[in-house]
This record gives C-alpha cells, sequence and structure tokens, in this order.
C-alpha cells in the first residue's frame, strides 16, 4: 500500500521475470513420498517453497494472474475507502487461507502457498495479514508458516469467520461447504462487498451439481451464483492439477441489491443433514 492509502501492483517485466533463471518444463507430480522428520525438514521444505515461487514466476499464465488480481483487488479495497469516515486500517486488505493441505509432501499444495506468496509480494501485502488454517498442517508445517510471517489459526472455524473490512478468502480445491459457511456468516448485501474469493469456480459447481441437491445442501452459495462477479483465472498444462478451475468472485453491492430484500433476513446455519460426502472436516464436539 502506499503512502496515499492505495494499492500499487509491483510489476515486473516477463524479461525480469525470466532471467537468471531457466525455465522447467516437467509436470509437478502431485505427491512425494513421506520422510520420517529429520532436523533439516523445515530447511528442506522452506527451500523447495523459494523453489516454487521462482518457478511459477517464469510462468506466463503467473503475469496474467497477477494483472487480473492487482486491477481487482485494488479496485475492491479502493471502494471500501471511498467513506472518509472510514479508519485506515479498515482499509488494509487481510488474508484468510483454508484448506490449504500438506505443502511438505503434496506438490500441488506447496505450489498453491508459492502462488499466494507471489500475489503478496505483487500487491505489497504483508505475510503476516493472512492467517492459514488446514486441520492437516503438521507441527513442522505450522513452524514453517509461522517462520514464513503467517499467522497460524488454531482453531477450525469451518470458513465461519466474519469481516470487518476486505478480506481475500484463498480456498483452492476447498469444498463446497466451505464456501457456503464463508457465504452464510457474511450474508449481508453490505458485508458481502468486503469478500473476496480465489477459489473454485461457482459457476463450474454449479455445472457438476444437480441444482436440487445444490439448492437444497448449499442454498447459500446456489442463491448467490447468479449475482456474484467470476473472473476465470488461467493456467498452463503444465499446472492444470494445481490450479484447474480457479477464479476470483466477488460480489459488487449493484449486483446483490437485485435480490430480494427477504432473502437477507435471518439466515439459518447451515448443517447439511443430508450430505454424505461435507468435504470438509468439521470441528470436534460438536453440539
Amino acid at each position: 500500500m502506499s503512502s496515499s492509502g492505495e494499492w500499487q501492483c509491483v510489476r515486473r517485466g516477463k524479461a525480469a521475470a525470466r532471467r537468471g533463471k531457466a525455465a522447467r518444463s516437467e509436470k509437478p507430480t502431485t505427491s512425494e513420498p513421506s520422510e520420517p522428520p529429520e532436523p533439516g525438514d523445515r530447511q528442506r521444505d522452506k527451500r523447495r517453497i523459494t523453489d516454487a515461487v521462482n518457478d511459477l514466476r517464469d510462468e506466463d499464465f503467473w503475469l496474467e494472474w497477477r494483472d487480473v488480481l492487482c486491477g481487482r483487488l485494488a479496485e475492491s479495497a479502493g471502494h471500501s475507502c471511498i467513506d472518509k469516515t472510514v479508519r485506515e486500517d479498515e482499509c488494509r486488505l487481510d488474508c484468510v487461507c483454508y484448506g490449504l493441505g500438506n505443502f511438505s509432501s503434496c506438490v500441488s499444495a506447496r505450489y498453491q502457498l508459492a502462488m499466494l506468496l507471489l500475489l503478496f509480494d505483487a500487491l505489497q501485502i504483508p505475510v503476516g495479514q493472512c492467517s492459514m488454517y488446514d486441520p492437516v498442517f503438521t507441527v513442522s508445517e505450522c513452524e514453517i508458516l509461522r517462520e514464513l510471517g503467517f499467522t497460524v489459526l488454531t482453531e477450525n472455524e469451518e470458513g465461519k469467520r466474519a469481516v470487518c473490512r476486505p478480506t481475500l478468502f484463498y480456498l483452492m480445491h476447498c469444498g463446497k461447504a466451505l464456501y457456503n459457511n464463508l457465504l452464510w456468516r457474511n450474508w449481508s448485501p453490505h458485508i458481502l462487498p468486503k469478500v473476496i474469493v480465489i477459489g473454485n469456480s461457482f459457476l463450474g459447481i454449479q455445472e457438476r451439481m444437480l441444482q436440487r441437491e445444490l439448492e437444497r445442501d448449499y442454498s447459500f452459495l446456489s442463491d448467490i451464483i447468479d449475482v456474484c462477479e467470476e473472473t476465470s483465472l488461467p493456467c498452463s498444462q503444465r499446472f492444470v492439477d494445481v490450479f484447474n478451475d480457479t477464479a476470483l468472485i466477488r460480489f459488487p453491492p449493484d449486483k446483490l441489491h437485485k435480490l430480494p430484500e427477504s432473502i437477507w433476513t435471518n439466515p439459518s446455519e447451515p448443517q447439511y443433514q443430508h450430505c454424505q460426502d461435507l468435504e470438509i472436516i468439521q470441528r470436534e464436539n460438536r453440539s
């Protein structure tokens, strides 16, 4: 963020992005053999993350991500700061990342983490403004994330996080219930515009489900699909398993107000009684 309070995107040209490193053409595999913990494991894993960041920086599709996201995210943060009565700390862009997976052993998760780090660098967002949680994180992975500057949450929020300022939710290949829970917790035409999602295409979810099941099990997702603004994010064939079906999703106020007022009244917390495969890990000791 600049001294004037506006987001600035650091743009590095394609030549600069490629300088000093030859692009590798091999396709990343989805997993690696697990290894017993060793004293040097964290340093090894951090080097792998750095390598993944450098690898993605060489990809043409990262430049497309950068240009799209810098423009859209700066625009979303800027809309919240038009009102001069809003404090400067309420204009900053926070970030929450759920469901990243075991990046120490899963290459896809590692590249998704690398993409997030590249985005922070381009937008000049301090890593400390991002909270991370996945119930599958190992102790070592939590330590690595803290060493990188992330805030590691200790409670499984199930996606039910209320926002009070513009917040980017990085939800790569997460379960439908996580998106549905996030929408429920912020179900207001005044709050949802502060929510920005990088994750599964909502339109893709709709195409892969029977409409009656989507409406029954994920009603908030079903209700919002027609009024959200979705921008597809590209990927190369090499990274199709890592970034396929990914989109930037926003909730413009003018579109939200097209929904009937009754839809916003007394939203009931999702229960998922009919879902056999919920796709998320729920909190323990649920009442």
